[in-house]
């Protein structure tokens, strides 16, 4: 049902969705107007998404949202800002890739590398990522990020082998 209603034409990104979404990021935030034409703000970085996602549908919108999520938790954004990457870069490599099996074999990897330098890392932020889970599972809200988070930290622990996936 709501695959249905997230596809539907009227729920597709336009001009004047992207400027109602802005004014409530805006409105939330406390930020002010000159805050979304900057693309280093976080409000001005939102508005390069929606503008670079025009015509997209919200499904199609909320799996990139997802997947920069993903990017951001795992460290991959700032690592990516430390390269100097623009976030127009970054942007137009990550807006076309699905999250997907590689995605999350290569974000898995990042954690096991992790827990090599910080033992017990995996198993703290997995705890971490069940109870966001759950709360958000209760308070009725999207849990595909926490989803996500959770099945990476587990394939990094099987790639770990046995012996780390037995201390969970």
């Amino acid at each position: 049902m709501n695959s249905v209603f997230n596809e539907h034409p009227s729920r597709r990104i336009n001009d004047n969705f992207i400027e109602k979404s802005v004014s409530e990021a805006l409105a939330s935030f406390n930020g002010n107007r000159e805050e979304a034409d900057i693309p280093n703000t976080g409000i001005g970085a939102f508005r390069f998404m929606l503008e670079s996602n025009k015509g997209k549908s919200m499904l199609e919108f909320q799996e990139l949202m997802t997947v920069f999520q993903l990017l951001h938790w795992n460290g991959s954004l700032k690592a990516m800002r430390e390269r100097q990457c623009s976030r127009q870069e970054v942007l137009a490599h990550y807006s076309h890739r699905a999250l997907d099996d590689d995605m999350r074999t290569h974000m898995a990897m990042d954690w096991a590398n992790r827990e090599h330098e910080l033992p017990g890392i995996i198993s703290r932020e997995l705890a971490t990522a069940e109870q966001e889970l759950e709360e958000a599972r209760l308070a009725g809200k999207e849990l595909r990020f926490h989803k996500e988070k959770k099945d990476i930290l587990v394939l990094a622990l099987g790639q770990l082998g046995p012996k780390h996936t037995t201390n969970c």
